[in-house]
């Protein structure tokens, strides 16, 4: 079997940090149990290029046991924890992802996974997609569908649908209501903060945090921020979005205004050069940059790398950056992904739904092969409530149903007053 991870010895350590995961995965745990009984993925071969964290690889044992034959690689250069890439490997599947890889080792690894010439691919950025629709178009005509787990993403595979680039279908998993509202708002909000107090210990009361977009990652941040104490500051460019986050009760001004007050400032924006050089000029001595959005173009690097006359690395995770003028920045985790650059991602009962999500929608795209066209669709709602009345079963919550007379009125126009 053909893999390139950092060391094989890591496998037992990653084996337990797995197993500890799953306790909080019950929901992928009973898709799991059906697959493997039903087999749904026989014979299907499919390309993941994912964060490789304990959480997902419970979900490629979920695939593995499916029937499925997986490869996978890393999503991010800097969120591959080598434990489970290793464990991965002693279960039996090709796995290509090393911590702190550098570019061309990334695109190495994903090249690698789709050698395994895919039928269904699981993406979480689009790289994997956008680098078999340049480089390895001869695979395309063979794959029945994939889907994607990232705004980012989703963005960008449907810029290519518009272009009519996108040659197979794609199921946006991140717009499902059983992840976006859990997954992006709960689990990049904790392990955001989570990423970011690992990497610096700071203390976040009293300190004036910006972050940088308010949809659901932002929001997220945004009060598990103020939940520590922090003074909240939003920045955005969509009207509504700035709107409801003054509802929510945050000072909401222009990056502009807020680079000179900020003493934390956090992109979550989907965006290149959220934080730009004018920004970067203003800002005082101090200040702590991180980034929560999928690719380390949010913060422009760059431009802080003509800026600074020293640049040292501190900490773990931190490289100080001295300017012209004396004051020194703070640039967490190379600008990518901090809370899995410097923390452990998303909590396991968040990816839980994430998951349970990309296994149903892969059976589903097995089961309507040839019925798609080359879009972005959204996942089916008998899937996403699935999900939902899963997780709820595995919470010992139960919730009311609605009676004949009810779902009639629902149904009706004729009843008013």
């Amino acid at each position: 079997m053909d893999y390139h991870i950092k060391d094989l010895s890591l496998a037992d350590q990653g084996k337990l940090r797995i197993e500890w995961a799953s306790r909080e995965m019950p929901v992928l745990k009973l898709i799991k149990q059906r697959f493997t009984k039903e087999k749904p993925l026989k014979g299907v071969r499919i390309s993941a290029c994912l964060h490789i964290t304990t959480e997902t690889a419970n979900l490629a044992l979920a695939l593995k046991d499916g029937g499925a034959g997986l490869v996978l690689c890393a999503s991010n250069p800097l969120s591959t924890q080598d434990d489970a890439a290793a464990a991965l490997v002693e279960y039996g599947l090709p796995t290509f992802a090393i911590k702190g890889e550098d570019n061309q080792t990334y695109y190495q690894h994903i090249n690698s996974a789709l050698e395994h010439k895919p039928h269904l691919t699981v993406d979480d950025g689009a790289d994997l997609v956008s680098t078999a629709h340049r480089e390895q178009t001869q695979l395309l005509a063979n794959i029945i569908g994939g889907t994607e787990e990232t705004t980012t993403g989703v963005i960008r595979l449907r810029n290519m649908a518009d272009e009519g680039k996108l040659k197979y279908p794609i199921i946006a998993v991140n717009d499902a209501k059983t992840k976006h509202f859990f997954d992006n708002r709960y689990g990049t909000g904790q392990s955001t903060i989570d990423g970011i107090t690992r990497a610096t210990n700071v203390l976040w009361a009293g300190k004036k945090v910006v972050v940088c977009g308010y949809g659901w990652c932002g929001r997220g941040i945004a009060r598990r921020a103020q939940g520590m104490g922090a003074l909240v500051i939003i920045t955005e460019v969509n009207p509504i979005s700035a709107l409801e986050a003054t509802m929510d009760g945050y000072q909401v001004m222009s990056l502009k205004e807020a680079a000179k007050i900020g003493d934390i400032f956090i992109t979550a924006t989907g965006d290149i050069n959220a934080i730009d050089k004018a920004h970067l000029s203003q800002m005082k001595d101090g200040a702590i940059l991180a980034n929560s959005g999928h690719f380390n173009v949010e913060i422009n690097i760059p431009a802080l790398e003509g800026l600074a006359k020293v640049k040292r690395q501190i900490r773990a995770f931190v490289e100080e950056y001295t300017l012209a003028d004396g004051r020194r920045l703070y640039l967490l985790g190379e600008g990518r992904l901090i809370n899995l650059a410097a923390a452990e991602g998303h909590p396991a009962s968040v990816m839980d739904m994430s998951f349970a999500n990309q296994a149903l929608c892969l059976e589903y795209l097995v089961k309507n092969k040839g019925k798609l066209q080359p879009k972005v669709y959204p996942v089916p709602d008998e899937i996403d409530n699935e999900v939902g009345r899963l997780k709820l079963q595995a919470m010992n919550i139960t919730i009311d149903s609605l009676t004949q007379k009810q779902k009639k009125y629902l149904e009706s126009w004729e009843e008013g007053t």
